[in-house]
């Protein structure tokens, strides 16, 4: 018998505080763990996108796109959960959903994406088809 499990992945800071946002819901109702950053926690998972401390370096979309790719492998590994995915890095972390849908175009199907990302990703796919298309004529 295939487990079947939902997870909830959220925006974290690099600290792992979870005081705010999709981050304190991750805590208060899908096993979140203050003060881990990264990762999956309970029926969660972290993706830094974040830094809090004003003397350390902000959160580059680079480094957002690292962990983007760690997550996909993760939900690749796991087919038969389900991962529903936050619009993480356009609340408190400030980033646009123009900035980060794009580094989700690869995610498996097992990842339920925000619908403001849909119409972002749509044309991207679109876009890539063409280029096939293009490319194979």
């Amino acid at each position: 018998m295939t487990e079947h499990k939902e997870i909830f992945v959220f925006g974290s800071n690099r600290e792992g505080r979870h005081g705010g946002g999709a981050a304190k819901y991750a805590v208060e109702h899908h096993g979140a763990v203050y003060g881990q950053p990264h990762g999956l926690q309970g029926a969660s998972y972290a993706i830094v996108t974040k830094e809090l401390r004003r003397d350390k370096a902000p959160v580059t979309l680079d480094e957002i796109e690292l962990n983007v790719g760690r997550f996909i492998r993760f939900a690749e590994g796991h087919p038969s959960w389900v991962f529903k995915v936050t619009a993480i890095g356009t609340g408190l972390a400030g980033f646009t959903h123009e900035e980060i849908a794009p580094l989700f175009k690869r995610s498996p199907n097992n990842c339920h994406l925000p619908a403001e990302w849909r119409e972002i990703l749509e044309a991207i796919w679109e876009r890539e088809e063409e280029e096939k298309k293009g490319s194979i004529q």
